[in-house]
């Protein structure tokens, strides 16, 4: 007697023919993905062209050895651009200038954003208002912030500074009151007081938002306990404003280390206070060197963006602790 074997229909679950349900659902999931992303295809090819295809065009530049002084005299370079970047003394002033300028910026505005965050943290009247005078100096335009501090408050004609000085001097019968030219005296100074006023008011929103996401209940105990507003500060507030402060900080050093305006406005780069924006500005549009302008460039892109990978983090590690909240 002889056995027949039937073979399993095709389409069904033995079958090789027919997809399995997993492959399908895959397949689903992934046209959903796309469904969800094709509307974002146009805002990221536009973001290509404008920011990535800009900076790969810049990278080509730094390798190549091109001067419009000497048009004649073009070619490729390899790494004689980057190497004159790192040799040349301007460019290593610029960067110890850059280093002092955003340090200062960035700790100085920090801690004054903090203690008016703090102040703001209380409930007072006319809280809003306070709060909206206090915002306005980061909402001015850099240019013009720059120009309101060079020849409103710095000039030593016309200047407040001066003007407040002569006021006081004469108050006490005085007829020859000092008349310092801050901006000569103190350019570096003139440069990052500007910069302060600028953006402490940014400081001050980040640890404000970070003061307001405190919790209430662990405040009021450690009051009940006996714990003074200083306690209160020290044990509470500020480990939950670490996180915030990093934040602040690296933000503010990511866009102090790019600042343009303020040193070209005050001060024109002189006297000690050329920072590296204005001196790539410089072996660009005054030695019209594009090969090494370029080159200068992305050293300061590169070194960007290893505090904004930081920032990234710390935003990433922001938001992990609120969602896990």
């Amino acid at each position: 007697m002889s056995t027949q074997t039937t073979e399993p229909p095709r389409g069904t679950a033995a079958g090789t023919a027919g997809p399995a349900p997993a492959a399908r659902a895959r397949r689903t999931e992934r046209a959903k993905d796309w469904a969800r992303r094709a509307p974002l295809l146009p805002a990221l090819v536009f973001l290509v062209i404008v920011t990535q295809l800009p900076f790969v065009a810049t990278v080509v530049i730094s390798f190549t050895r091109w001067n419009a002084l000497a048009p004649d005299n073009r070619g490729f370079a390899a790494f004689d651009n980057y190497r004159a970047v790192f040799t040349d003394p301007a460019m290593r002033s610029s960067v110890g200038t850059t280093v002092l300028l955003t340090v200062t910026v960035v700790l100085v505005s920090l801690l004054l954003g903090l203690g008016l965050a703090l102040l703001l943290d209380r409930s007072f009247r006319g809280r809003g208002i306070v709060r909206t005078l206090l915002i306005t100096p980061f909402l001015v335009v850099p240019v013009a912030s720059a120009l309101l501090w060079k020849h409103a408050l710095y000039n030593a004609s016309y200047g407040l500074l001066n003007g407040v000085l002569t006021w006081i001097w004469q108050l006490f019968g005085s007829d020859s009151p000092p008349q310092p030219d801050w901006m000569t005296d103190s350019p570096l100074a003139a440069v990052e007081v500007s910069l302060i006023w600028q953006w402490t008011p940014f400081m001050m929103l980040i640890l404000l938002a970070g003061l307001q996401s405190r919790a209430g209940d662990a405040i009021e105990a450690a009051r009940m306990d006996g714990a003074s507003a200083f306690d209160v500060f020290r044990y509470l507030t500020l480990p939950h404003l670490r996180r915030y402060l990093e934040l602040a900080a690296l933000l503010g050093t990511v866009y102090v280390v790019q600042n343009f305006d303020a040193v070209f406005t005050i001060t024109s780069g002189g006297l000690g206070t050329a920072n590296l924006p204005y001196t790539i500005y410089q072996t660009f549009y005054q030695a019209h060197d594009y090969g090494r302008a370029s080159a200068q460039g992305v050293v300061v892109v590169l070194c960007s963006l290893v505090v904004a990978t930081f920032a990234l983090r710390t935003v990433s590690s922001l938001l992990r602790e609120e969602v896990t909240r």
